[in-house]
């Protein structure tokens, strides 16, 4: 069925498939090949301490199930599988606990997506791949997908897709053909293939396990698809402009199309990435910093305060503000009130804050009772770039009122992490499941990355079988 109407952007999916494909180490500025250092280093944390967790082990022993060849390395696991149920699992491990970094445009996590893409498939290859060819790939992925997602716009999640497992497949699908060299033409067919295989629903937020699985999925298609494309199989041309049955003229109510090509090759995406200190949804890591940062400047404790009003972005509204319930893990990362409360209560929202048996913690439910949350109209006037922003008011008990605005939460990129924060927030992450011997050889190794004869010596770092969290 054709729908008569001339495409959103013509030969979009083709321009962006030649840059992926001509992309070059030499290509890429200074602070960008640091950027992206900074992100596969996070990106390795979240993978190691996800691999602790019970929704990336089911997804392990299902991968194990099918027995493929033992080329890809399990991240954290001891074991090997096939490149492309490494990405499955790894990618899950990944996005498996709210800390991986975020590109606030395109609500896109790439960092869980394109690093195990990339190190699996460069395992799969066999030869000696560089450090240097490992980071051209997951800047492909990142310049790519960030630029899908950019262009779907927020339409997107507001219609209840999850970027992650949507736009994130373009993430993947550009990092596995950069790091399997297709040429221009094959690397188009592998973005025709990814968008066809793009899914995620975000009513997964308020507590499956699936949405740990929409990176992985995400990052499995990426193999596929650029595995296929290098047999000749083939996808849809026009996969991202098409006016009828394309991805954005299927996924958003109002693309701007122009988003996927505007700068190419001089604005850099990459850069745009920020990173998590706290391990829940970013969209209420302002919420989070605004009153950790009242409490501390009034010497309050959470018994002084007697009410909480939190003004929020419309998007964040939707994603964040919903009754809190005990009812697992994710719903707890995804929700404002959670994350309120147990910052009032522990002055951190890490990973301790979101164990099984604090859930229904009669402390935070109490707090959480004091807690109010409204669009607020200055906010919503500042438009998107500022959906994160948050106000809150704090009342005391004896009546005294506070108030911060916060238009840019701590880790984005106009508020950014220093890169020591970085790598003590990896520290932090690994510290519960990895010895701090080799948790400094795997960052030493990162840091030095681009002058790497062969990332096997990285993968042997992530090789080994993390501990249980006691």
């Amino acid at each position: 069925m054709s729908s008569g109407k001339p495409p959103l952007l013509p030969d979009a999916t083709r321009d962006i498939a030649r840059f992926g494909a001509a992309l070059r180490y030499e290509d890429i500025p200074a602070e960008a090949v640091a950027r992206i250092k900074l992100s596969l280093l996070d990106s390795l944390g979240c993978c190691l301490f996800g691999a602790t967790l019970p929704w990336t082990r089911k997804v392990a022993g299902m991968a194990d199930a099918e027995q493929a060849k033992p080329v890809a390395t399990l991240i954290g696991l001891g074991r090997k599988t096939s490149p492309a149920l490494a990405a499955l699992v790894n990618g899950t491990s990944g996005h498996a606990f709210e800390l991986d970094d975020i590109h606030k445009e395109s609500i896109v996590h790439a960092g869980s997506i394109a690093t195990p893409v990339a190190l699996n498939l460069a395992e799969a290859k066999g030869g000696k791949v560089s450090g240097k060819d490992l980071l051209t790939a997951m800047v492909a992925g990142y310049e790519i997908g960030h630029r899908v997602g950019n262009a779907a716009t927020m339409s997107l999640f507001f219609r209840g897709f999850h970027p992650q497992g949507t736009s994130g497949a373009f993430v993947a699908a550009a990092t596995a053909a950069r790091m399997l060299n297709l040429d221009a033409a094959q690397f188009q067919h592998a973005l025709g293939m990814a968008g066809s295989q793009a899914g995620g629903l975000m009513a997964a937020q308020e507590g499956a396990m699936v949405k740990r699985f929409h990176s992985g999925r995400a990052a499995q298609s990426g193999v596929y698809a650029a595995q296929l494309a290098s047999r000749g199989f083939t996808g849809i041309l026009d996969a991202l402009e098409a006016p009828y049955g394309g991805y954005l003229s299927t996924y958003s109510d109002k693309p701007n199309p122009q988003r996927l090509t505007d700068g190419l090759g001089k604005t850099w995406e990459t850069l745009n990435v920020g990173y998590k200190p706290h391990a829940s949804v970013t969209s209420i890591h302002s919420a989070l910093d605004a009153l950790s940062e009242l409490m501390q400047e009034h010497g309050l404790k959470a018994g002084d305060i007697a009410k909480v009003e939190t003004g929020l972005s419309p998007m964040t509204h939707v994603h964040c503000a919903w009754e809190y319930k005990a009812q697992g893990v994710t719903a707890a990362q995804m929700n404002l009130y959670y994350g309120m409360a147990v910052i009032a209560l522990d002055g951190a929202a890490f990973t301790e804050q979101f164990r099984e048996a604090r859930l229904a913690d009669p402390q935070i439910l109490d707090f959480i009772s004091r807690i109010t949350a409204t669009v607020d109209p200055e906010i919503e006037k500042m438009g998107a770039p500022f959906r994160h922003a948050s106000r809150v008011a704090i009342t005391t008990r004896d009546g005294k009122r506070h108030q911060k605005l916060a238009l840019h939460r701590r880790g984005s990129p106009e508020n950014p992490l220093a890169p020591e924060e970085v790598i003590h927030k990896f520290r932090n992450v690994v510290a519960p499941c990895m010895d701090k011997p080799d948790a400094e050889r795997i960052i030493t190794t990162v840091e030095r990355c681009e002058q790497l004869a062969d990332i096997g010596e990285l993968a042997a770092l992530l090789a080994a079988a993390v501990k249980q969290p006691q």
